[in-house]
């Protein structure tokens, strides 16, 4: 009976090697069975930010005389801009909650399928390929940029200076906006009686006015990226820093001075009762064990500002359950769902054998 067992067990092993997200079967001594990790938690910080290119508009020095414009600079410039935090707990396989299952003769084989990471993801529940199609990515449409000499006149690029030229291309543009706005009042000669047709004008004057701007406002291309950062937490947290962010140099480490701190706060919110210490070791309780997560509040500062707040599940403020082995008897079958996240139990069914 041993033996068939054993066969069994190995035949659960080559199946899951073949699926790649169950681990396969391992010996121990004289025992077979299945190695699973419980996760603990990381918290991941996702930056996004936007890096700026200036470059100073060809009237740039210009452009408070004649369009009124204020702090128009003259030089390029390059820096970053902030545009977003988001924090969200990840589960990493925790190598001081690393579990044996043996296989025994007097219950039912369980077949527990893991992720990638070897953490624990069921319990006798078939294993089904995820269908999810794979998101495919899609090059953005880069707008054609418009040069705004298309639209100057034989008047302004035959002017003898750039300051004479600066003046006619102000003047053009206060001609579109005063063309806009007989469109809009109706007061044109040629006003469209068609919707659509006069919105078509009007982005064209748009299109334009903004083209001829930026000879005096100069313009800023932005480049958006985003950064991740990982933090364990073995504690609570008290205006730790998580990150620092740059206008020069965009987001860099906690320990760089050449950046403004950012502080994140992590509080147990004590929803876990911790068990009173049992003589009887952990390595010698039986049965599957399973993260039960604490939950923390998590908030991010600049030190003065709250940037984002939000409540997380934290398992290293939980403890460490076990289900007992006698669930897994040959009356019945119990399939067990848990978090791949936290390590947490889901769900718990009972099928019962014919």
């Amino acid at each position: 009976m041993k033996k068939l067992i054993i066969a069994t067990g190995l035949l659960i092993a080559t199946t899951a090697y073949a699926q790649t997200e169950v681990l396969t079967g391992v010996t121990r001594g004289k025992d077979y069975g299945v190695v699973y990790t419980l996760p603990k938690t990381q918290i991941e910080l996702e930056i996004k930010a936007n890096k700026i290119r200036y470059t100073p508009g060809e009237f740039s020095k210009y452009a408070n005389r004649y369009l009124r414009l204020n702090n128009v600079s003259t030089d390029p410039e390059e820096y970053w801009e902030l545009t977003s935090v988001k924090i969200t707990p990840i589960g990493v396989p925790n190598g001081d909650a690393t579990y044996f299952v043996k296989l025994k003769d007097k219950t039912v084989a369980p077949l527990i399928e893991l992720t990638e990471n070897g953490v624990i993801k069921s319990i006798n529940v078939p294993y089904t390929k995820s269908n999810t199609p794979k998101a495919h990515g899609v090059t953005p449409t880069i707008p054609n940029k418009i040069n705004p000499r298309d639209f100057l006149t034989e008047e302004i690029l035959i002017a003898s200076s750039t300051a004479k030229m600066a003046e006619l291309v102000a003047k053009e543009i206060y001609n579109i906006r005063e063309s806009k706005n007989a469109l809009l009042r109706g007061q044109a000669d040629n006003t469209p009686s068609d919707g659509a047709q006069l919105k078509i004008m009007i982005d064209n004057l748009n299109a334009q006015e903004e083209a001829m701007t930026e000879m005096f406002a100069g313009t800023r291309d932005k480049e958006e990226k985003t950064f991740t950062i990982r933090l364990t937490p073995d504690k609570e947290l008290e205006n730790a820093v998580a990150f620092r962010f740059s206008k020069k140099l965009g987001v860099v480490s906690n320990d760089d001075l050449a950046g403004v701190p950012y502080y994140i706060n992590l509080k147990d919110l004590k929803t876990v009762k911790m068990p009173q210490e049992d003589e009887k070791k952990k390595k010698d309780l039986d049965g599957i064990a399973y993260n039960v997560p604490g939950q923390a509040l998590v908030t991010l500062t600049d030190g003065k500002k709250k940037l984002y707040e939000s409540e997380i599940p934290v398992t290293q403020f939980g403890i460490i359950e076990y289900l007992a082995p006698v669930l897994f008897n040959k009356n019945s079958t119990i399939k067990v769902y848990f978090d791949p996240n936290t390590g947490g139990l889901l769900k718990v069914e009972r099928e019962e054998n014919k």
